[in-house]
């Protein structure tokens, strides 16, 4: 029975004995075996009989061989290495989901979309992005809260409209925080100062504000901060000033056309003998283009001299200031019968806002005094350096000034003229910044037609713990707003939010 369970090497048992030798064999003879097969040293059918294996084993190895030296020696794509590892889990999706909606602008349903593309399978919802965002906004809206305000000196306030209903927004002017960031369906004296009043409870109480001529702005900061003045905003004037030399030369440039066209008119009809038939018209042309170019030609000039000598920094004294800016206002009025529904309410809102235009003249003047009491030398010799600023450098002028006054200051004179710029820099005139905030603002805007107090809450933490990647301030760079305004450092915004950033080994 024995023998014929295992029976003689060619008996009915041969395979069997050939599974159980080939299960025997160790990984480095099963790869010399593979090796032979490859080499051809030998036939296959004697080196099964010789190992006592199959000839089908032996070519199975051989197969493996052939695989492994062809994964060996092809050729490898470089983008297809595998760089690193994501663990990709609940928490890191929100991160990403997060970071797609505040850093990268997407829509609710183009998260989905990205999600779907970059990881495959079917993206989160819309209800699900939504939630996502929720989940984070009491976290935010409590950091916004918290934040201490009392190191902000100049504030600078604005309106934006999203779908008609205006959102109110404030920022300070030195490191860009925005610490007001609401939708509201008005924007009148009460709204206005419900917010502010909210304000001063963080602590904020500015030196004074900087706004455009908004008169609920105005209202309402005069009702919740009565001390505390709001300056004017000299780009809305000079851009008011500035559209109205625009549409007057234009409309110069229009008569001096409709004038050479009348005068080739006149040209062939003198040939033709009947040079009287467009000589009215060609009259009262001329008469319209010497009008349009001179009047054009005025306004360009005032509007030359609020912007470089009245508005500007480097500029003469308050009291000069006000006499050229009523002397700028009256010009206008003696030609807005030229053009009134275009100078008129230039005019007006000039008249109407001359002190809060001229109002960071006066900071200026106050502190120039406290410079030159500093420096022990006359306020009019810190007036003459700061006006120095304002000369073209190109012009001989600029240099024989200075040298005048190198000669008068010696040694104070370097000193005085590096602490004035530096008061000049602090200075701030506009609301240049604000606008600025806005236009980013509207990145974010038209993704959602109706905003929320929530998204906005989440949107202004984000805005104040977001690094600055460039600027053109150098000390702005690789800082937030909140760093800048507390000098202190912070995590990054998304682990303010609770959530632990995934760090590359």
């Amino acid at each position: 029975m024995v023998s014929q369970i295992i029976g003689t090497a060619g008996g009915p048992a041969a395979p069997f004995r050939r599974s159980i030798a080939a299960k025997c064999l160790g990984p480095g003879e099963r790869k010399d075996l593979s090796v032979q097969v490859l080499a051809h040293s030998e036939p296959v059918a004697r080196l099964s009989a010789r190992h006592g294996v199959s000839r089908k084993f032996l070519y199975q190895q051989a197969g493996k061989a052939d695989r492994a030296l062809d994964d060996v020696f092809a050729a490898t794509d470089p983008e297809a290495e595998v760089l690193f590892e994501l663990p990709v889990t609940k928490d890191w999706l929100r991160q990403f989901v997060l970071a797609l909606v505040l850093i990268g602008h997407s829509s609710y349903r183009a998260v989905g979309e990205i999600v779907e593309a970059v990881l495959g399978g079917a993206g989160p919802s819309v209800g699900t992005v939504h939630n996502i965002v929720e989940g984070v906004l009491a976290r935010a809206r409590a950091i916004n809260q918290a934040q201490d305000l009392a190191g902000i000196r100049v504030g600078a306030h604005d309106e934006i409209y999203q779908a008609d209903r205006p959102v109110l927004v404030g920022l300070d002017a030195k490191s860009l925080y925005c610490y007001l960031l609401a939708e509201e369906p008005h924007a009148d004296e009460t709204t206005w100062g419900v917010h502010l009043l909210d304000l001063a409870e963080q602590n904020l109480a500015p030196d004074y504000t900087v706004g455009d001529g908004g008169r609920g702005l105005r209202a309402g900061q005069r009702a919740a901060w009565p001390g505390i003045p709001c300056h004017g905003d000299v780009f809305h004037a000079e851009r008011d000033l500035g559209n109205l030399a625009f549409f007057l030369e234009h409309r110069a440039a229009g008569c001096t056309a409709v004038r050479q066209k009348l005068d080739r008119q006149m040209e062939r009809s003198k040939r033709r003998g009947e040079g009287q038939r467009l000589s009215k018209r060609l009259a009262l042309a001329r008469h319209e283009e010497v009008r349009a170019v001179a009047l054009a030609r005025d306004i360009r000039l005032l509007g030359d001299w609020l912007t470089k000598d009245i508005l500007s920094l480097a500029g003469p004294s308050w009291a000069v200031r006000r006499e050229l800016f009523d002397f700028v206002v009256e010009e206008l009025a003696r030609r807005e019968g030229l053009c009134p529904h275009r100078i008129g309410p230039v005019r007006r809102a000039l008249q109407q806002q001359r002190d809060d235009l001229l109002a960071f003249a006066s900071i200026l003047d106050e502190q120039f005094v406290d410079l030159a009491a500093r420096f022990q030398v006359p306020p009019s010799a810190v007036q003459e350096v700061c006006q120095l600023d304002g000369r073209d450098r190109n012009h001989p002028g600029h240099w024989q000034t200075e040298g005048r006054l190198r000669q008068k200051l010696q040694a104070k004179f370097l000193p005085l003229q590096r602490a004035v710029r530096h008061l000049m820099a602090e200075t701030v005139r506009a609301s240049s910044l604000v606008e600025n905030l806005n236009s980013r603002l509207r990145c974010y805007f038209f993704l959602r037609r109706d905003l929320g107090d929530g998204y906005l809450d989440l949107l202004q933490f984000f805005l104040n713990h977001r690094r600055f990647l460039r600027s053109h301030c150098p000390q702005r760079v690789g800082k937030s707003p909140a760093e800048l305004l507390t000098g202190r450092p912070h995590a990054h915004w998304l682990e303010l939010l609770g959530f632990q950033r995934f760090r590359r080994n």
